[in-house]
């Protein structure tokens, strides 16, 4: 049998630039099952909250689609599903390691529909005032941190659904198992002033915030 060289050195570095990023964060970069994607996209409304919009003074009026961000994209297979659910929301995602970035970046270009961007950067440090939905799959620590960001950020009624993890301290307003082998919960949240609240009075430990790749 015969190995092509640069084939294999490709291969070699892909994975040597994986095992790097995840002994730097602690959070390889794990594709969401086909069957927990199922699940989360069967939990959300066929209509998402519009985005509130300035106008004059402190006035203001919903007149345009909430933008749906996936934050830590992974490699980017949630992301296109959503783009094609609402093909009229904008859908963005977020990803900082780089080799699942330029995976969901090619995938974006090569399939995916017009709405869908995928961006390469912290999520954490990106404005998400005019999301109607938040989507992620974080750990718990990854959560704990993007959970006063959230509360400070998205306007009552914006939904934020997340894979596997629970949000810490906040109640959802719906939730599911996903139909895979490990029964997977998918929680769904819509923002409310109470959460607002609830995020001011949180203590973060002072731990390494794991914004550099969901697993997704």
């Amino acid at each position: 049998m015969n190995f092509d060289p640069w084939a294999l050195a490709v291969a070699l570095l892909a994975i040597a630039v994986v095992f790097i990023w995840t002994l730097r964060t602690g959070s390889p970069p794990t594709p969401t099952s086909a069957a927990a994607k199922k699940s989360m996209l069967s939990l959300l409304p066929r209509r998402l909250p519009q985005t509130l919009a300035q106008t004059s003074g402190a006035e203001t009026n919903i007149n345009r689609a909430g933008v749906i961000y996936e934050l830590g994209a992974g490699w980017g297979g949630v992301a296109l599903s959503l783009a094609r659910q609402y093909p009229d929301h904008r859908v963005i995602g977020i990803e900082l390691a780089p080799l699942p970035w330029l995976v969901a970046k090619l995938r974006a270009g090569l399939s995916g529909p017009k709405n869908l961007k995928i961006i390469h950067g912290d999520f954490l440090k990106h404005p998400l005032s005019d999301a109607g939905l938040v989507v992620c799959y974080l750990s718990a620590n990854g959560l704990a941190h993007l959970k006063p960001k959230l509360a400070s950020e998205l306007a009552p009624g914006a939904l934020v659904l997340s894979n596997t993890f629970a949000v810490p301290g906040w109640r959802p307003t719906d939730e599911t198992a996903a139909g895979d082998i490990y029964h997977s919960p998918i929680y769904l949240y819509e923002m409310s002033a109470d959460m607002e609240a609830d995020a001011r009075e949180t203590v973060i430990t002072p731990a390494e915030p794991d914004t550099a790749s969901d697993l997704s």
